[in-house]
């Protein structure tokens, strides 16, 4: 089952590097639109926490490192 997810991700990859970039400057930005947005329970927490900030950061960082592998 990975074997078949790696060789997918590899693939999209191949045909589209700048996709992992573009998904983390996506969700850099919406993380400061809930930085923004009045202080719902879910959205007091991502805001809080940073959580979309950090993962758009891994992701942004991972692309970069796969587009260069690639």
């Amino acid at each position: 089952m990975f074997k078949r997810l790696f060789k997918y991700v590899g693939d999209l990859m191949g045909r589209l590097p700048g996709l992992p970039i573009l998904v983390a400057v996506l969700l850099i930005v919406l993380n400061f639109v809930f930085q923004l947005l009045p202080a719902w329970p879910v959205v007091d927490w991502i805001a809080g926490t940073d959580l979309l900030l950090h993962l758009g950061l891994v992701l942004g960082f991972l692309g970069l490192l796969m587009g260069d592998a690639l």
